[in-house]
């Protein structure tokens, strides 16, 4: 269930001084504004993803460092506001300069085979901050390269692919559909199969912005018992597997009524109540569950294919610590599907005229979890003349200030060659030995956690 990397893989990467890669051709020098989702200050930090290509032997004396290169400088042409930089104008609004100047991009060989992550390839790997460099000075929000790119050859003849991406720009249905750009280019396409469409106004507050709905994703609340500080301490990383026999088993615990429901639903609702249990919050102590929701088909008018900016909301459910950990899978269920569902256009039109309306705050993090799910998102498809990748997602678990805070669900085959879902997890190591145990249980069908007047002496004891 639980999966660690073996600590003792060494090894070492030798980088190129970092270059920037302009667009091959002279392109618009202008402002372009970044829609009202795209610019919120939740969105204003960096994400990595990280790609293993296997050797190939049709390409065997291609150097993937000079194809991808030359691919990028040509696909910036079609994307070239990813080669400007961030300026903040008044109100806190966000424009992209189309200075042209490039992405970061940095070329590299490692001393190791693709081979000795092991058959398991997940979150977290080992040197990953050698695989993408943080190159000092570059990782500001504003006033900084938008993408941070490393080729990384291994001696195998395969390579790993490292971006690192300013997420105001874009989401992972963009970003997929940038790299998709670059990997048709590498393979000797002259045109794109889909145009990119910037149109971020689509995605701006209404005139005047009136906000209709609930969203207590964006609620105001103090965190007075230090429960963000609790998540910063000895922190623990680790990547669980949910495969046919895993989810089969979290199924049996549905009730009848819910047996439509998906593997999200499941297993979202089950990571939910065992993180809440590890970490013993105060039993009176609301928590949050916000789901990363796709608004492209919930709209009353459809983005135009091509359209790579932020298009997502953060729907939340709210219960207590004690009505989570107490009652059954189903009540953690019924919250996550009723979270989901409450996503409608005039939802989504509503967050835009919050953003405006006051000031664009932050998704409230004390008490939250909130996932991604990007079992779905194609990375691993992304074929710059290589083949399809044999992993594709996030490169590590933690992303953002708070460990533990965003969770992503991505693609995965087991050792039984079962389609698989790996989650990176990360929590106090404390916690996460008490996290090991509940899940532990509830796979092993007892769904009675924790129960009624014996709470807090369970809680304790696990």
């Amino acid at each position: 269930m639980a999966q660690k990397v073996t600590p003792n893989l060494v090894f070492t990467v030798r980088r190129h001084e970092p270059e920037l890669i302009a667009p091959s051709k002279p392109t618009p020098h202008e402002f372009k504004l970044l829609s009202d989702f795209d610019d919120q200050h939740t969105l204003r930090f960096q994400i990595p993803v990280i790609i293993f290509y296997p050797s190939n032997r049709e390409n065997v004396n291609s150097d993937p460092v000079k194809v991808i290169k030359h691919a990028l400088a040509e696909a910036l042409v079609f994307y070239y506001p990813f080669a400007g930089r961030l300026r903040e104008v008044s109100g806190g609004k966000l424009v992209v300069d189309c200075t042209g100047e490039g992405v970061l991009f940095i070329e590299a060989d490692a001393d190791v085979r693709i081979e000795q992550f092991g058959e398991a390839l997940h979150p977290p790997f080992p040197c990953v901050e050698e695989l993408i460099y943080n190159v000092p000075g570059s990782d500001g929000i504003l006033n900084s390269p938008l993408l941070l790119i490393q080729v990384t050859r291994l001696l195998c003849g395969g390579f790993i692919f490292a971006l690192r991406l300013n997420h105001t720009m874009t989401d992972g249905p963009g970003l997929v559909q940038f790299m998709m750009a670059i990997g048709e280019i590498a393979r000797g396409a002259r045109t794109l199969s889909v145009q990119p469409v910037w149109q971020r106004e689509l995605l701006n507050a209404r005139d005047p912005p009136h906000v209709t709905c609930t969203h207590h994703e964006y609620d105001e609340v103090a965190d007075t018992k230090d429960t963000n500080a609790s998540l910063l301490v000895d922190v623990d990383h680790r990547s669980f597997t949910f495969g046919p026999t895993e989810l089969l088993a979290l199924r049996k615990l549905v009730p009848k009524h819910l047996s439509k429901c998906s593997t999200f639903d499941i297993l979202t609702a089950c990571l939910w109540r065992c993180r809440t249990i590890a970490l013993q919050l105060d039993p009176d102590e609301e928590v949050r569950f916000l789901c990363l929701v796709n608004a492209r088909r919930r709209l009353d008018i459809s983005l135009p294919a091509g359209y790579y900016g932020n298009a997502f909301v953060f729907p939340a459910a709210i219960s207590t610590v004690k009505k989570l950990s107490q009652n059954s899978l189903g009540y953690a269920m019924e919250l996550v599907m009723k979270a989901k569902s409450s996503v409608t256009n005039e939802y989504v039109r509503s967050v835009a005229d919050l953003m405006v309306t006051r000031g664009r705050p932050p998704v409230h993090i004390t008490g939250s979890w909130l996932v991604s799910d990007n079992t779905r998102a194609g990375y691993r498809d992304v074929d710059f003349g290589w083949g399809k990748a044999v992993y594709g997602g996030l490169a590590m678990g933690q992303v953002g200030d708070v460990p533990g805070f965003i969770n992503f669900y991505m693609e995965f085959r087991n050792n039984k060659g079962e389609n698989a879902v790996v989650v990176p997890i990360c929590l106090p190591a404390a916690a996460m030995e008490r996290f090991v145990k509940v899940l532990g249980r509830m796979l092993l069908g007892n769904d009675q956690l924790v129960n009624g007047t014996a709470f807090c002496q369970i809680m304790s004891a696990l």
